[in-house]
């Protein structure tokens, strides 16, 4: 008779599943609550990121309504190099413009410009509700990726920390099942030692 050696015997998979005399509540609970993890936790870290990347687009759809666009005039020449040597900066330079609004008031602010443009170069400037000149805002493709990388980045969190949970949970189960078995091999340890041959 040819015996099967210990190295393959092929593992019982999903046996939490299976109807079996080793398979305790706890074990059914258990696999339920791994189940449920796992499906919260896709659920909610994609709802999480749909709902980030909307409330990101309705930022930026909300900055776009709050400035408005001006065509300004330099009222002095711009340098020829950038100001800064950062890195941080888009090659642009600082210089004075003025432009005239909508109710024919005209206003004054330093706006960044192309290094060199001379006096009565016409450029576009973003004002806020002050007239104060602001960064343009994101608009179009670039918003529409901005929102989607924010969503990206949110559902993972949001899966991981639901898929913590759901780990904790049965941590504690585990823990609880391990108390369990120690009391029964309290009362069972004695007569399985009489039934050995040992002492009681």
């Amino acid at each position: 008779m040819t015996r099967t050696p210990p190295s393959a015997v092929t593992p019982v998979r999903l046996w939490r599943w299976r109807r079996n005399p080793l398979r305790r509540h706890s074990d059914v609970v258990e696999a339920w609550i791994v189940l449920a993890t796992w499906v919260l936790a896709v659920l909610c870290g994609a709802v999480a990121g749909l709902v980030a990347a909307h409330a990101s687009e309705s930022s930026y759809l909300a900055r776009r309504a709050e400035v408005h666009a001006f065509s300004a005039v330099l009222t002095d020449d711009s340098a020829r190099t950038p100001a800064s040597g950062t890195g941080y900066d888009d090659g642009r330079v600082w210089a004075t413009v003025r432009w005239t609004d909508a109710h024919g008031r005209v206003h004054t602010d330093r706006a960044k410009v192309a290094p060199g443009d001379p006096v009565g170069s016409r450029v576009t400037v973003w004002t806020n509700s002050a007239d104060r000149v602001v960064s343009p805002p994101v608009t179009g493709a670039a918003a529409d990726i901005q929102a989607a990388l924010t969503g990206v980045l949110v559902a993972p969190s949001a899966g991981a920390a639901v898929w913590l949970a759901g780990w904790g949970v049965r941590a504690r189960l585990i823990r609880r099942r391990m108390a369990e078995w120690d009391e029964e091999w309290k009362q069972i340890g004695p007569r399985w030692g009489n039934l050995s041959g040992g002492r009681g």
